[in-house]
């Protein structure tokens, strides 16, 4: 295998790539143990916070939700009585005392249960929105009793694209197609014209059917519907998914207008089966499999147009590759994202090459120091050992510190390496993630 790093071709900045799902859980009298302290170290630059109504460390079913604060849909709007926002502001608190920005989806987690209460319909689209101004009041300009938090992203609804309008289990919007439109048509309009400053966007598109992407920009674009961004979710075994739909998303947007609408995944992991394979899916999540998908992801990532990712779940669950379940121990997945923030901190990417089942992202400072992240990573077993051979073009730094984390190791420093005539030799196999960092 091949990798080659030419640090004088400048790539643009590297994105933040190492995003999640999801705060941190602080410890308590009732609890073993929580997870503040090496979600802080990992330097998140980013929580979606879907779904943390699952979780019964954040609040449950009393948190984030707008059904959750806003309990009442027939109350006024406009009287803070009516608006129940405890546990949401401590989760909120949580996030940026750990140094992690809030990216708000306003809506309701995923309800697959057969009655539905937060994934229906709004009785009164622009009552909602109301009641959605006032949740960024609160936590934006100190409405209620609230804060002055620096929360940009403001996210509409939650995969509104998962079912066809027939199918009777509709557990994100149990809505038509159409009324989704007229729907997200009349929240952005306000939210943006209320908050012209932030970053309105959605609707964290499911990919479940390509069409609906088409009738949703086409929709948007002949209504003036503003979109500063536009979230979507893959899962899949191969990275090179993600980068065809990324251009091809991108296409769209700037075709329908949208050009200066970022590109944003706002969910994705890996996913082998969702249906009888679902058990073997979360064991490979949660083992070096999953870590080594998640670096390839991240590295083809940074060089096409996407403009953020955020890893599907840091929340306490079967898909987090983060922390484990039960104790909050780390995982592999910790060690990929928590180093990567090394790369990220350097700011500046340059060009790489990647090899037939070799990926590899590189950065840069402005005084030369540099970090490379590869992943070997092929969905199929191969156990046998190879030689990675690493060119790096244009430095004058003789020796590199190299991390790995693999099968047996979560972050092993292996110590210096020589760099000879510009190049490096290091034995790696499949599922491996190394961290090559500059050392003067």
């Amino acid at each position: 295998m091949n990798i080659k790093v030419d640090l004088l071709k400048d790539c643009g900045k590297i994105k933040p790539l190492h995003a999640v799902n999801n705060g941190p859980v602080r410890p308590r009298s009732d609890m073993v143990s929580g997870n503040f302290a090496d979600y802080k170290a990992a330097r998140f630059p980013y929580e979606r916070n879907h779904d943390a109504s699952y979780c019964a460390g954040y609040g449950g079913e009393h948190v984030v939700d707008v059904h959750a604060i806003f309990t009442n849909f027939d109350a006024d709007e406009n009287d803070p009585a009516n608006y129940d926002f405890f546990l949401t502001d401590i989760h909120v608190k949580n996030s940026f005392d750990a140094g992690t920005k809030v990216f708000y989806r306003l809506g309701s987690k995923i309800e697959h249960w057969q009655k539905k209460y937060g994934t229906l319909p709004p009785k009164d689209f622009a009552k909602w929105a109301r009641i959605c101004e006032h949740i960024i009041m609160h936590y934006t300009q100190g409405w209620a009793d609230g804060f002055f938090y620096d929360i940009e992203y403001w996210e509409i609804w939650n995969e509104p694209d998962g079912k066809l309008d027939d199918d009777p289990h509709k557990p994100t919007w149990g809505g038509t197609k159409a009324e989704f439109f007229d729907f997200f048509t009349v929240a952005a309009k306000y939210l943006k014209s209320r908050f012209p400053h932030l970053k309105i966007g959605g609707p964290a598109m499911a990919f479940r059917y390509y069409d609906w992407l088409d009738e949703f920009l086409a929709h948007l674009s002949a209504n003036n519907v503003p979109l500063d961004f536009f979230s979507w979710h893959v899962y899949n075994t191969y990275p090179e998914i993600t980068e065809e739909l990324a251009v091809m998303i991108r296409e769209k947007l700037d075709k329908a207008g949208y050009k200066n609408a970022e590109s944003i995944i706002d969910e994705w992991n890996y996913v082998h089966d969702w249906g009888d394979g679902w058990t073997e899916t979360i064991r490979r999540i949660n083992c070096i499999h999953g870590a080594a998908y998640a670096a390839s992801v991240m590295c083809v990532s940074q060089y096409v147009p996407i403009d953020m990712l955020m890893y599907y779940d840091a929340r306490p669950c079967t898909m987090n590759g983060l922390f484990n379940f039960y104790g909050y121990k780390k995982q592999k997945t910790y060690y990929v994202l928590s180093n990567f923030s090394k790369l990220y901190e350097l700011s500046g990417c340059v060009e790489c090459t990647r090899d037939d089942g070799a990926y590899a992202i590189a950065a840069k400072n402005e005084k030369g120091d540099f970090g490379i992240m590869i992943s070997v990573y092929k969905d199929a077993p191969s156990p046998e050992e190879k030689t990675l051979t690493l060119e790096i073009k244009d430095t004058d730094v003789a020796k590199v510190r190299v991390l790995r984390i693999d099968e047996e190791n979560d972050e092993k420093d292996e110590g210096l390496f020589d760099i000879v005539n510009g190049k490096l030799d290091i034995t790696v196999k499949n599922h491996t993630v190394l961290f090559v960092l500059s050392e003067r």
